[in-house]
């Protein structure tokens, strides 16, 4: 498990590499503001995953951004973040409510 301190995240995933897979490249966006994306700054760092069939994402407020199909989760302290040999990947951490 990694840890990565960061004050919001916008996660989602990427068209797939291959039409016939059922998994998808994903990705987690770290960033030291909330609301990232309305300011049109570049992320501080970009957490990717070639192969991913299922996020499970624990005890956050989150918002879903229909227009990209990416989800914030803004006032956090930081995340953790785990993939499994199933291609799951686990995302938990400290969020100020």
């Amino acid at each position: 498990m990694e840890k990565y301190e960061t004050k919001s995240i916008i996660m989602g995933r990427k068209k797939k590499l291959d039409p016939e897979d059922t998994k998808h490249p994903f990705f987690i966006s770290l960033f030291d503001m909330n609301d990232p994306h309305k300011s049109g700054q570049a992320p501080k760092d970009i957490i990717d995953f070639e192969l991913v069939d299922r996020v499970d994402i624990k005890g956050f407020n989150v918002s879903y951004l229909l227009g990209g199909n990416d989800i914030v989760v803004n006032d956090l302290e930081y995340i953790e973040v785990e993939i499994d040999d199933n291609f799951r990947v686990f995302i938990n951490g400290k969020q100020n409510k």
